[in-house]
């Protein structure tokens, strides 16, 4: 739900927000961040990072925490919501000279309480591994900057690998290691190994083993952020172009593509089952595609510029018991050069089979709820609920007609044909326009649902109320809706359908965009001019120009609209992380401030601030 009020309350920092769960709250107490607080300055600093390990410790303390602010890095025991943070007393503390941390990630498989694995990626290209509970250093990678001379922006640890890491780089390029390897006293040289659309991968030329073992060139721009699907075998990327990339890993090959609705991806994560991928960047919207059917089957708009994180919910997001996992189909594919990583995986040339179709006649709803959850430039903190409207939109034939029965019996009508759902979620309900032309199965609707996730309750104060988004050839009568549980849920085209059931018209004007090139305040038909004016105008390939309006790029009323659960201001700087843990949340800011919320019935005690500051 959007921020309550207007004026000066939407502006206040909030440290607590409601959820169907509860109340979720700031912990003030367990903010970690520098033990001097030194004032901030944004002037050359990188996004502040955060990684979390556990250690195993049997006495039940086992978290740790790293997280960089300008030229330091930090390395703490995570106290979460059990007990105050120390800053006092950092396991480990580094401060660089000549370039500064951009990234960092722990090898879980390796963690133990006497010594942990971390990766740290840097400005100038250098990517380090220490271990900062034996506070050692073990190797420095790309040391010369001879491999590549750009910006590390992401580095990740290899699944189920204890020496495969993969880096990312401003230069649009992703690299492979190992540990156990050497960089080499000169440039490496490549040997093309696979190469497709706006894509090659290389092998490194040697007569002995030298890293990198790969190397990836990704699209056009800088690489931004890449990310494994659980089960370690597809890889997403999100770069500079724009494009949504998901390659099965081992076989470098493409497994399909997406393009943002405006300017580039910024950040990508993986849904808990590996079913959807969800990006986000600088068209200010999140979006959701669908890993089986490769297409964009939701967007989400609450943000007011840049998208930096998005994360999925892993103890929120639930599928009923005896829905059937993601099955995969196909058959392996093997090099034509055998690349030895040291790891017994199957190769990954496979892809998920779409979801098993639920039997017709079931009147019973299936519960299917992700809950996934963003932040920005913007300084707010949205959650999302993808959930079985959105998922599922070709609804049984048997609970058309009860809800059909439902709204004749109540005396409701309407001047459309009108599917409403009950997901038995949340207890929301969204309603959707059948088209009259009698839309092919897999064929995107004209007419679409909305998100359930924002609650319809009635609106007494007179606030402006969520339209319902549809297509421009839905044959819809403009002004027209239906009244369910004294909701009035419009059927008129919006301008992107985002606005909040507490906005009135004068805060929907003063909701300027801090970027340029908004698209947060024109008309569908007004920002698709203008992205095709922006894109023709650009030196890209014909592919980037054409995309809007395709599979690739969907315009915005060709594909379901979510609004967020939640969107809440909660820091005076922009959000560059959001972490989701078993009984809390972390976000931090790029004041360098990471902040805990404590999920609903998690907080042990309201003991007061420790003196913990040096």
């Amino acid at each position: 739900m959007a921020a309550e009020g207007g004026g000066k309350e939407m502006n206040e920092i909030k440290t607590q927000f409601t959820t169907r769960e509860g109340v979720y709250k700031l912990l003030s107490h367990s903010e970690y961040s520098r033990p001097n607080r030194v004032p901030f300055n944004s002037q050359g600093s990188h996004p502040v990072k955060v990684s979390f390990v556990n250690v195993n410790d049997q006495s039940g303390n086992g978290d740790r925490i790293c997280f960089n602010v300008g030229r330091e890095l930090y390395f703490y025991i995570y106290k979460g919501v059990r007990k105050a943070a120390d800053l006092s007393k950092p396991v480990d503390k580094r401060i660089y000279k000549g370039t500064q941390p951009t990234c960092h990630d722990f090898n879980p498989l390796t963690a133990t309480a006497e010594s942990v694995s971390l990766l740290v990626g840097f400005s100038a290209g250098q990517v380090q591994l220490i271990d900062p509970v034996k506070k050692e250093t073990s190797k420095l990678f790309n040391e010369e900057r001879l491999i590549d001379k750009s910006r590390v922006t992401c580095v990740r640890w290899v699944p189920a690998s204890e020496n495969l890491f993969l880096v990312a780089h401003a230069s649009g390029s992703m690299y492979l290691y190992n540990v156990e390897h050497t960089c080499g006293t000169t440039a490496p040289h490549y040997q093309l190994l696979k190469q497709g659309e706006n894509y090659a991968v290389h092998t490194c030329k040697s007569k002995s083993p030298r890293n990198p073992l790969l190397c990836w060139t990704v699209g056009e721009g800088a690489l931004n952020e890449f990310a494994f699907s659980p089960d370690g075998k597809f890889l997403a990327c999100a770069s500079q172009d724009g494009f949504l990339r998901v390659f099965g890993f081992d076989a470098a090959e493409l497994h399909g593509t997406m393009k943002s609705y405006f300017g580039g991806l910024l950040c990508v994560c993986w849904s808990p089952d590996g079913r959807y991928i969800v990006a986000g960047g600088e068209d200010d919207l999140v979006s959701v595609w669908s890993f089986s059917d490769c297409r964009v089957i939701a967007r989400g708009h609450g943000h007011k510029s840049w998208v930096s994180v998005v994360a999925f919910d892993h103890s929120t997001t639930s599928v009923e018991e005896g829905d059937p996992p993601a099955e995969f189909s196909g058959s392996d594919e093997d090099f034509n050069e055998q690349i030895h990583f040291g790891r017994g995986r199957d190769r990954a040339n496979s892809a998920h089979s779409r979801l098993s179709q639920r039997n017709s006649t079931d009147s019973r709803p299936v519960s299917v709820t992700y809950r996934f959850g963003s932040v920005g430039q913007d300084t707010q903190l949205c959650l999302w609920d993808l959930t079985e409207d959105i998922l599922f939109p070709h609804l049984p034939l048997s609970r058309t007609r009860t809800h059909t029965n439902i709204m004749s019996a109540t005396g409701h009508s309407t001047t459309l044909t009108t599917t409403t759902n009950s997901s038995g979620v949340n207890g929301n309900n969204s309603m959707s326009n059948s088209s009259t032309s009698g839309n092919p199965p897999n064929s995107i609707s004209s007419a679409l649902p909305r998100s359930n996730s924002l609650p319809h309750t009635s609106n007494p104060g007179g606030g402006s109320t969520p339209n319902s988004h549809t297509g421009n050839n839905s044959g819809s009568t403009k002004g027209s809706g239906s009244i369910i549980d004294g909701t009035l849920i419009a059927t008129g085209v919006s301008k992107f359908a985002t606005l909040s059931i507490h906005d009135s018209r004068k805060e929907r004007h003063e909701k300027d965009h801090k970027r340029n090139h908004s698209i947060g305040h024109m008309s569908s038909k007004s920002s698709d001019k203008l992205i095709n004016q922006l894109n023709y105008s650009r030196t890209a390939k014909a592919d980037n120009t054409k995309a809007l309006g395709t599979t690739l790029c969907p315009r915005m009323q060709d594909v379901p609209l979510l609004e967020p659960l939640v969107c809440k201001k909660i820091a005076h700087e922009r959000l560059t992380v959001l972490i989701f843990l078993e009984d809390c949340l972390v976000t931090a800011c790029q004041e360098g401030f990471v902040c805990t919320w404590a999920r609903p019935g998690k907080v042990v005690s309201d003991r007061p601030v420790e003196n913990t500051v040096m």
